[in-house]
């Protein structure tokens, strides 16, 4: 049997250690921040206690970590396969409203349980276990993705953003008018939303010491909420890697490149779109289904700010670079939650002042993301095929580039002309002096 050559065996290594490194940091950093907040945190000194209490609380790092799972998803269609998406908050309410439907009494007129916790009464409504809801969240979000991606298979740019722009207006109208005042039955509970939704039932983890049949709302229960959230969002990692290196996020990519060039070679523009549209939307009913957990009911709430901030956190963390779309949407998800009400709570109080800094979220947004188009486009951590695209310089100044070596080339062809002629002649004079 043939073996490698030791100067290909070292390359290879290095790579695979590397592609171990995010992975493995993931995993440390998770276990790190559970083991603080659950078992470290309150033994502490209370002032300790009371800065992580107001600087980083257990539920925004909860949300940030649903952020993240979001934002992973709209890395599929907007980083892989290039397909911009201005809609994508309807994939989060579709998951959310599917929650609250299978574990809740909303649908009182029926009594049925599968797979429930032991914690929730035998009462009316449907109440079906959350890890079943999630396989069947992600089906309904994923069949959702295929019928609203459906339209824009022929659209491309600017017209693309408004379809989905379009559909990401029309399903939160369609939850809040949900009611029976609107359509016959209630559906949705229209603005009253749904709720309260049945706590995360752990099953066998029970039987571990300190851990609860059922993850309900109380401050307890947050870290280990952390850690099933964490295992969502690890979830989508995996498969959002895989099927980068797959056949079909090749396919996406050769899409985001050159469409036209795609399908001249082959690529099925069809089955690819609905595919990322598709794979998207499963990563958004997951989320949504976690943050009906978290919040312990639903309402209509999900406007176009979501899709917006989700956007932000891909583009400033990287677009199409998996890791870097979770250091955006950690950044920008702590930020909007916590860090601009903690910054204005001291400063007001340095200064004596009463500025309202959490009002003037989407102005701080967009000043750091005209900073960011400026000074790094590519974003925080971008892949290297975008970083390599993006510090490429412009047409327009590699034709001035070109023009000024064209114009160099010709002015030292017309230099040497010269002297050449220049030494003919000189030749010829003292031809004819020697002559005479």
């Amino acid at each position: 049997m043939s073996t490698l050559p030791a100067a290909l065996k070292a390359p290879r290594q290095r790579r695979s250690i590397a592609s171990l490194a995010w992975p493995l940091s993931f995993t440390a950093a998770v276990i790190l921040v559970f083991v603080f907040y659950r078992y470290w945190l309150p033994n502490i000194a209370n002032s300790g206690e009371r800065f992580v209490a107001d600087w980083f609380p257990i539920t925004t790092i909860n949300l940030c970590v649903i952020w993240v799972i979001m934002a992973i998803g709209l890395n599929v269609v907007v980083g892989y396969a290039g397909l911009l998406d201005l809609g994508y908050v309807a994939f989060w309410a579709i998951g959310s409203y599917m929650g609250a439907w299978l574990m809740s009494a909303q649908f009182f007129q029926v009594n049925f349980h599968l797979g429930d916790p032991t914690i929730v009464s035998k009462g009316q409504g449907v109440h079906i276990s959350f890890w079943l809801v999630l396989l069947a969240a992600g089906a309904f979000c994923a069949l959702w993705g295929v019928i609203i991606g459906g339209p824009t298979l022929r659209l491309r740019s600017d017209y693309l953003a408004i379809v989905t722009l379009g559909f990401g207006e029309i399903i939160p109208q369609v939850f809040q008018n949900g009611d029976k005042e609107h359509i016959g039955f209630n559906l949705t509970s229209g603005t009253k939303g749904i709720g309260p939704i049945d706590p995360i039932g752990t099953g066998w983890l029970s039987n571990f010491k300190g851990v609860d049949p059922a993850l309900g709302l109380s401050g307890y229960e947050l870290p280990y909420k952390f850690l099933v959230y964490a295992v969502i969002a690890a979830f989508c990692v995996f498969v959002s890697l895989r099927i980068r290196r797959g056949r079909l996020g090749r396919a996406w990519l050769a899409i985001r490149e050159d469409e036209l060039a795609a399908s001249m070679m082959g690529v099925s523009l069809v089955k690819a779109k609905l595919s990322a549209y598709a794979v998207g939307a499963v990563f958004g009913g997951l989320g949504g289904v976690a943050y009906a957990t978290l919040v312990g009911s639903v309402f209509p709430n999900f406007t176009f700010n979501f899709s917006i901030t989700i956007l932000l956190m891909v583009v400033l963390g990287g677009m199409g670079n998996v890791w870097g779309v979770i250091l955006g949407a950690l950044v920008i998800s702590w930020i909007n939650y916590t860090g601009l009400g903690q910054f204005g709570d001291w400063y007001n109080g340095q200064f004596n002042s009463h500025v309202d800094f959490p009002s003037y979220n989407f102005l701080i947004f967009g000043v750091i993301l005209v900073l960011m188009m400026l000074f790094r486009r590519e974003g925080f951590l971008p892949e290297s095929r975008t970083r390599l695209i993006m510090r490429e310089p412009a047409r327009t100044e590699m034709e001035a580039v070109g023009a000024d070596i064209a114009a160099a080339e010709a002015e030292i062809e017309i230099t040497e002309e010269t002297e050449d002629e220049l030494v003919s002649s000189e030749t010829t004079k003292r031809a004819d002096g020697g002559e005479s």
